[in-house]
């Protein structure tokens, strides 16, 4: 800048002078200065995990006897984390995190944001498990498809405190949010089963668990699943 251009800045009104003779270094700064338009945020319009928390069930969901496992209760809170894949665990799947509150980890993605807790039953050692994830365009989907073919390829697992083998079915399930799966867990050796069921809405997948009842924790899965996706 020559120095006739630098006076002329410095005697001019200030917020004149700021605007015109400053320089403005960011992405936005840069695009207005080529006509081009502004960087898509590609966490736009997705919730955060304070909002997904809120979209959980409440205590009074699961009636007397039932706390929450204050060590499983997680959220991203007000920001979002990096979006992840990753094939390894797709290609070679980890079977036992079936049995797992986070199951959903099963497929190796991750979202942007979360937010999940865990509620039992001291008396009845029962375990009712709830999650959404957030992800970005259409990556819910393709998280869907991948649970199923890690289902596929996990026909049965040993659970780690029984040495037992635990055999694993999967169906489509109807009904719920925009597509649904239900995961069936059963071994002879356990007093009752257990049921996950995940969920997609629009940009979330909503996962829940359950060993309650004597129906390897079909009902209160199915309820718990209709709960949290009617409240995104």
């Amino acid at each position: 800048m020559s120095r006739a251009a630098v006076l002329l800045c410095v005697t001019a009104a200030l917020p004149f002078a700021l605007t015109a003779c400053g320089s403005d270094d960011s992405a936005d700064g840069k695009a207005a200065a080529t006509g081009a338009a502004p960087a898509k945020d590609p966490d736009a319009g997705l919730a955060t995990g304070a909002r997904l928390k809120k979209a959980l069930a409440p205590a009074s969901f699961f009636g007397s006897g039932y706390s929450l496992d204050k060590s499983a209760a997680r959220d991203t809170g007000g920001t979002y984390q990096k979006q992840a894949g990753h094939p390894a665990a797709l290609a070679h799947p980890d079977c036992t995190k079936l049995g797992g509150t986070s199951w959903i980890a099963l497929t190796g993605d991750e979202g942007v944001s979360f937010a999940q807790n865990d509620y039992v039953n001291a008396d009845s050692s029962v375990d009712i498990a709830q999650e959404v994830d957030a992800f970005r365009g259409a990556t819910a989907g393709t998280v869907m498809e991948h649970l199923k073919k890690a289902v596929t390829a996990c026909s049965t697992y040993k659970d780690a405190d029984t040495k037992s083998q635990v055999k694993v079915a999967g169906a489509a399930t109807a009904g719920l949010g925009d597509s649904a799966y239900t995961i069936t867990l059963t071994d002879p050796v356990w007093t009752n089963g257990t049921t996950l069921i995940a969920v997609r809405k629009g940009t979330a997948v909503v996962t829940v668990m359950s060993t309650d009842g004597h129906d390897n924790g079909a009902a209160t899965a199915e309820k718990l699943a209709k709960r949290v996706t009617g409240s995104l």
